[in-house]
């Protein structure tokens, strides 16, 4: 007979943070779909295309020449040099390999950031809406949040007077995301040169750049990020990037960083006693996709747009509803304040945007993400990285639905 076991208690890190609602949306489709419902899912956010060609043969070429060693913690010479050519390509700026990080994708990237930076205490700047990561990516590692609310009006950007009255003698970070999750809003030069001015005041707050959507930009003009348009601070940007996304490799797990040598050293310090580096494997299909044949983007983001356009001109017509135009990423952040408070065919109100998700799930058949998730309300987030028949049906029936509403 052995001796009861003591209950297992989480660390307090552990229960700072709470799952992603994006897991926890995808994890009740799959019940529901379990039990023969069909669901219309735009939750996803990951490419629906394949990873290009030449970049899945590169992975195989690598495997069979024996490239199947551990590399060094920043990444193999050649991805450095791919990760340092496709920077001045798209921004002008030429990083030294002291000044480069690679990870197990962007997200690892990004919570080594914090967890080489962060005390107790520190706090870090999130204007929402926000990826759903980053303030519990910020708790895990002993940090505050400070969350920055964001108007519509201004397309969801941090202005710099909301920045200037964020900033406190404890203020670590700001982050930066652009084109963002969930809003797929895009910072002009002009708006990135104003948040570096106030910035430059502040020379106690280094800023994260997330630039993973920078590829998919729906207009004539590229994604400029901030390290390019406020060189008077650039020493204190850490811009993070990886292949996920443009080149639909989600699943191939590489993201990378650029900024300070000090901050880089920190976070290869703690690469090196957690994951050693990402797959050797990995590492030269990235920079095959780096640096190989573009045709991939230009042709995705050509299809992004259609979808977009389309699913706009449609959200457009259901009352009650008004989505953000994006002017990049994969989703649309859909304001859904003028159906809080009517009542259902079943005779439940809706009182809050959660409310509103679940009942487009229930009764339409919908899945979507509440706003209230990224920290903005009411609202939904909606994924057109989906096929354009998905995406028609996923709007109709949640105009159907809506119509039903009293």
């Amino acid at each position: 007979m052995t001796a009861a076991s003591a209950p297992f208690v989480p660390a307090r890190r552990v229960r700072r943070i709470k799952e992603s609602p994006s897991s926890a949306a995808a994890a009740r489709v799959r019940e529901l779909k379990a039990q023969g419902r069909e669901i219309l899912d735009l939750t996803v956010g990951e490419p629906d295309f394949d990873t290009p060609e030449n970049v899945k043969q590169e992975g195989i070429r690598a495997i069979q020449d024996g490239e199947t060693k551990y590399t060094p913690v920043n990444g193999t010479p050649r991805l450095r040099e791919a990760i340092r050519e496709r920077m001045l390509r798209t921004s002008g700026v030429r990083y030294e390999d002291a000044q480069i990080t690679v990870g197990g994708g962007g997200k690892q990237v990004i919570y080594l950031t914090f967890t080489a930076s962060l005390d107790e205490g520190d706090e870090v700047i999130v204007p929402a809406p926000y990826w759903v990561s980053y303030p519990d990516m910020v708790r895990a590692n002993d940090g505050t949040p400070v969350i920055v609310e964001t108007r519509a009006a201004d397309r969801y950007k941090l202005t710099p007077d909301a920045l200037r009255e964020a900033i406190g003698p404890r203020t670590k970070w700001l982050v930066l995301n652009a084109p963002s999750n969930p809003t797929g809003t895009l910072y002009s030069r002009e708006e990135l040169q104003a948040l570096g001015a106030v910035l430059e005041e502040a020379p106690h707050v280094r800023v994260l750049t997330d630039e993973i959507y920078d590829e998919i930009v729906f207009g004539d003009e590229r994604a400029v990020g901030l390290a390019e348009a406020a060189p008077a601070i650039r020493d204190r940007v850490l811009t993070v990037n990886g292949v996920s996304k443009s080149y639909a490799m989600t699943g191939w797990r590489l993201g990378y960083a650029v900024g300070d040598p000090d901050v880089i050293r920190a976070i290869n310090l703690l690469q090196s006693q957690t994951s050693s580096c990402p797959s050797s494997i990995t590492q030269a299909a990235a920079a095959e996709a780096l640096t190989g044949d573009q045709g991939f983007v230009a042709e995705s983001v050509a299809v992004y747009r259609e979808r977009r356009d389309r699913a706009v001109a449609l959200l457009g017509e259901i009352e009650g509803l008004a989505p953000v135009r994006p002017d990049g990423a994969f989703y649309l952040f859909v304001d859904c304040s003028g159906l809080i408070g009517r009542t259902t065919p079943a005779g439940a109100v809706l009182e809050n945007d959660q409310d509103v998700t679940l009942f487009l799930l229930e009764h339409a058949g919908v899945a979507v993400i509440q706003g209230s998730a990224y920290g903005a309300e009411p609202c939904f987030r909606m994924s057109f990285a989906t096929d354009l028949d998905t995406i028609e049906a996923g709007v109709r029936a949640i105009g159907a639905a809506a119509a039903e509403l009293r």
